[in-house]
């Protein structure tokens, strides 16, 4: 009997996709890497899945976020997201977390729960909370580098943190990863250099803004390819050598 997983049982096997059935992967972080994250392990098969994320869908996030419509503008992208994947795996457990991930709600959340973390945040402070925490559990984690402004998909990789070279996100976690003692950190990065984003027009509350962070470029074809990196490195991880 055909059903939603069909093509990838014939590759990974029933005791594979058994497997997924009962993972539970959460994902920190529903914007172009992460939304695209979530969507491939829902299309892998994954049980049930965390989602973490405090902000809305905003017009500008159109070009590359996978949630992100104009039938979705002003909603919590988590609840958007639990929505598609529902609608993608009515049997999947999907919960939504729209809060923000620091120290005020870190000690909200068991991270033993987890059978896999995807860190698919951008605020530094928050990805080195999240790993340590991650690290002290017990529960493996896979880290997205920075894909803004970004052009080539081709580039990116996997690697271990201390491996990175050219990405300026990889280079402050290598050194504050160090300093917190975390040995190994696996990451999705690219060593393509990055593009200087043009000077957007702005209205005067949007140049206010820009003047304190640039808000990086990005396109439709780099951070979900980063995010589908991402959810088949969990994949794999997860089933590991089950013979098919």
């Amino acid at each position: 009997m055909q059903h939603e997983f069909s093509r990838a049982e014939m590759l990974l096997g029933s005791e594979a996709m058994k497997k997924l059935y009962e993972s539970r992967v959460a994902v920190f972080g529903i914007g172009g890497v992460g939304g695209a994250a979530a969507e491939a392990l829902a299309r892998a098969g994954i049980g049930a899945i965390d989602l973490f994320d405090d902000d809305k869908v905003n017009i500008t996030n159109i070009n590359r976020q996978i949630i992100a419509l104009h039938s979705t503008i002003g909603r919590e992208k988590v609840d958007v997201m639990r929505e598609r994947i529902l609608d993608i795996n009515p049997r999947c457990n999907v919960t939504a977390h729209a809060c923000f991930y620091g120290q005020n709600s870190a000690d909200e959340f068991d991270f033993s729960a987890f059978d896999f973390i995807v860190d698919a945040i951008d605020t530094v402070s928050s990805k080195l909370l999240l790993i340590e925490r991650a690290y002290a559990a017990g529960t493996p984690i896979i880290s997205a580098m920075g894909a803004g402004n970004k052009l080539d998909p081709a580039r990116l990789e996997v690697s271990d943190i201390y491996k990175t070279s050219v990405c300026p996100l990889a280079r402050v976690m290598r050194k504050e990863l160090k300093a917190r003692g975390i040995p190994s950190l696996k990451v999705v990065y690219s060593r393509e250099e990055a593009l200087t984003p043009l000077e957007e027009e702005s209205d005067e509350n949007s140049v206010a803004l820009h003047k304190k962070r640039q808000t990086p470029g990005s396109v439709s074809f780099v951070p979900p390819v980063a995010g589908f990196i991402l959810a088949g490195e969990v994949v794999r991880s997860l089933i590991g050598n089950i013979n098919r």
